[in-house]
């Protein structure tokens, strides 16, 4: 049997500013993230694409699947392959995360 989604993770609100560098390019600056917190991961903030260098991004051929959120579409940027990714259509109890990406958290300040 499998968890529901809200049995598994949790989104809030992020409190602080987050910004996402990449060899020295800002690619993301937001106040506006929203914080995901799954069972067995490290936390993870989701950016607006609003605040999110879109043009400095290549969409990737990668697709994942999550059965907790849908699956995910990623982006690369310059040679730095699959960097961020995005739930286009994320799964019943998950909608907060369309329109928003996620980036590795070695990127993430």
């Amino acid at each position: 049997m499998t968890d529901a989604p809200a049995a598994r993770i949790t989104l809030h609100p992020h409190s602080r500013r987050v910004r996402v560098v990449i060899d020295g390019t800002l690619l993301a600056d937001t106040t506006r993230a929203i914080e995901l917190r799954e069972r067995g991961y490290p936390p993870r903030q989701y950016l607006p694409h609003d605040d999110v260098r879109m043009d400095l991004l290549t969409p990737s051929e990668t697709v994942t699947h999550c059965p907790f959120k849908g699956d995910a579409s990623y982006f690369s940027f310059g040679e730095h392959k699959d960097v961020a990714w995005c739930y286009r259509q994320p799964v019943e109890g998950m909608e907060t995360l369309a329109g928003k990406l996620a980036f590795y958290g070695d990127e993430v300040e």
